[in-house]
């Protein structure tokens, strides 16, 4: 077994946890609404729907369908229906993804998700789960238990921020790492509204 993906175990009262998005730490998570993205001037309305989006970079079109969803829920049930055409090396990528993906949701949101991450201090990040032990942990009484990739990254991510400047975010070095078949550059840090008004909102599109 890879060692980042071995189970661990993390005491209550050495973690912050969050399960629902309306919970103090809510922000944490990938469904949570309230943090946009702009990748390539593309208008993107949730860390969730960046990630699903990044399975098909040979599918532009279900690229834009799964954007074009109004909630982070939705473009992931949405994405559901491709699964079966999900780009083959997807498994061996996954959390190189969601590390980026969450970078970008970090410098295009450091004054909400960024000040949430730092008041997380140097304890243990955890998203409680029942259903998710890959990217979760779930709760058995006493302890947490699980992979909890995702707090895994939130907590390198966080150390990160505390020690360095983020201006802008490197594209991975991966064959196809698209949307809407043009290649990804760097991501660079919004600062204010004005941002997100310049990018293209795709939300007239029709697929057919």
């Amino acid at each position: 077994m890879n060692p980042e993906e071995e189970t661990r175990i993390y005491k209550v009262n050495e973690c912050i946890s969050f399960r629902k998005t309306t919970e103090k730490y809510g922000g944490l998570s990938n469904m949570a609404s309230g943090y946009p993205i702009v990748v390539n001037g593309i208008y993107i309305k949730s860390s969730e729907a960046l990630y699903q989006a990044m399975r098909f970079p040979h599918l532009p079109k279900v690229q834009m369908i799964i954007i074009n969803e109004s909630s982070p829920m939705t473009a992931k049930m949405k994405s559901k229906k491709y699964r079966s055409q999900t780009r083959e090396d997807w498994e061996q990528i996954k959390i190189a993804i969601m590390k980026w993906v969450l970078r970008v949701k970090l410098i295009q949101n450091k004054e909400t998700f960024g000040r949430l991450l730092l008041e997380t201090g140097s304890k243990n990040i955890v998203e409680e789960s029942t259903k998710d032990n890959f990217w979760g942990a779930y709760f058995d009484g006493a302890e947490y238990k699980g992979m909890n990739i995702l707090g895994r990254l939130l907590m390198e991510l966080r150390e990160i921020y505390k020690q360095y400047s983020l201006d802008y975010i490197k594209p991975l070095k991966l064959k196809d790492f698209k949307l809407f078949g043009e290649p990804i550059g760097n991501v660079e840090e919004v600062n204010n509204k004005h941002d997100f008004l310049n990018s293209k909102n795709l939300f007239n599109f029709k697929s057919n």
